[in-house]
């Protein structure tokens, strides 16, 4: 079979294996050679680029990354995809994933933020956009797709789908600032790439479940709220009762959802920027009939001092950030989330409830589960697993990738 026409990497065997069951990516130890095109000398960052196995047949077209581990990524099965091709499918695949959300998470009063377009999720891979009410915000996260095209591309299907509806439409792009440095992306422009006002704002406040909250394209952590715990903050709200603690609440999510239906709740959370934004959230919604307050601490050294304290609640709450950044890392990541959840256990009053959650996707649900029982064993706790739950769907996995099957949600009783 001859070689295919233009750019073209051959990955190992492994490699190929991997592809033909349905995984997206190469990784850079995979390649065995590369092809640049016949007019140059090396691949240009973010080229679309033929992946073959060793007998030189097609495997599909991805995107190239000169510095990222991840290599490529694949887009299509066919092999030799040009831009123009790779364009025209962008722009169908992103209206097949907004259509998709107009299912999943149907704009209304009560929810009006949601993830819209969720990368190999959605086969666009490289590409991540969320709303909040009138707000949309992307994050283009490889050197293939944090492109000029791509930008207009995403612009206009997302201007035409959304705004009748939205009405003051604004797109920004946010760049994530590690991936960023691991992709050698430039910063892109920080002017909004559409906005239906001549003054944009950038600031907006949008609900979930019933509850409101202040949203700041400039601030947060990723593209600025965790939606994917959507459906996991009414689970919790529903296994709630008397007081409790939201361990690493963040700008408040678990917490104000709890305060719905304990009486006393108390949020903790490392970052004091991040506790002033829970506080703006509380003061948004004025219904709710707990006394709320705000902790800035360790997390690890507040349980640590309130068990020996013998501090008790009803309902304890973990929501920390990924401990495993890496698959090196699962090991201490593991090790991490026995403590907190040892610690937690022995807090909880009997008949109380543990929402414990892990977003670190180098920890499988498996393994995940077994460190809680595990925690159960150590603290003498009987516990009954109520709910095994993932994100929310509009942040849907591929079976074939596991790297997107990444939050765990474990809502348990405990005796």
């Amino acid at each position: 079979m001859p070689k295919p026409h233009g750019p073209a990497a051959t990955v190992t065997r492994r490699a190929a294996d991997r592809l033909r069951a349905g995984h997206l990516w190469v990784y850079r130890s995979d390649i065995e050679s590369l092809t640049p095109a016949p007019d140059s000398r090396e691949l240009a960052p973010g080229s679309l680029i033929t992946i073959t196995d060793s007998r030189s047949i097609p495997l599909g077209t991805a995107l190239y990354s000169t510095a990222s581990e991840i290599a490529a990524r694949l887009v299509t099965r066919e092999a030799a995809q040009t831009r123009e091709a790779y364009l025209q499918q962008l722009g169908e695949r992103i209206e097949a994933a907004l259509l998709l959300r107009d299912e999943l998470a149907p704009d209304s009063a009560a929810n009006n933020a949601a993830r819209l377009i969720f990368s190999e999720a959605d086969a666009l891979p490289g590409i991540i956009a969320d709303r909040y009410n009138s707000l949309v915000i992307l994050q283009l996260l490889t050197q293939g797709t944090a492109q000029a095209d791509v930008r207009r591309v995403l612009t206009e299907v997302i201007r035409e789908h959304l705004q009748p509806a939205t009405g003051t439409l604004t797109i920004i792009e946010r760049p994530d600032p590690r991936i960023r440095e691991l992709e050698q992306l430039d910063a892109p422009s920080p002017e909004p790439l559409f906005s239906a006002s001549a003054t944009p704002d950038l600031t907006t406040i949008f609900t979930i479940n019933g509850l409101r909250f202040h949203y700041d394209a400039t601030a947060g952590q990723k593209t600025g709220a965790f939606l994917d715990q959507r459906l996991n903050y009414a689970a919790a709200a529903a296994h709630a009762r008397g007081t409790a603690l939201d361990i690493c609440t963040y700008q408040g999510g678990f917490a104000l959802h709890l305060a719905q239906r304990c009486r006393e709740v108390t949020g903790v959370d490392a970052s004091r920027a991040a506790l002033e934004v829970a506080d703006r959230n509380l003061e948004l919604n004025p219904h709710l009939p707990a006394n709320v307050h705000w902790i800035e601490a360790d997390a690890f050294e507040l349980l640590r001092e309130y068990e020996q304290q013998g501090e008790r609640y009803d309902t304890i709450v973990l929501d920390p950030p990924a401990f495993a950044k890496s698959k090196r890392a699962a090991a201490s990541a593991l090790r991490g989330y026995k403590e907190l959840n040892l610690r937690a256990l022995k807090m909880l009053r009997p008949g109380g409830t543990l929402i414990t959650c892990s977003c670190s996707h180098h920890v499988p649900l498996e393994d995940f589960t077994s460190v809680v029982a595990a925690a159960a064993s150590d603290a003498n706790r009987r516990v009954q697993l109520l709910e095994a739950r993932g994100a929310a769907p509009d942040h849907p996995a591929v079976l074939t990738l596991p790297e997107t099957t990444y939050l765990k949600c474990l809502i348990c009783r405990v005796d």
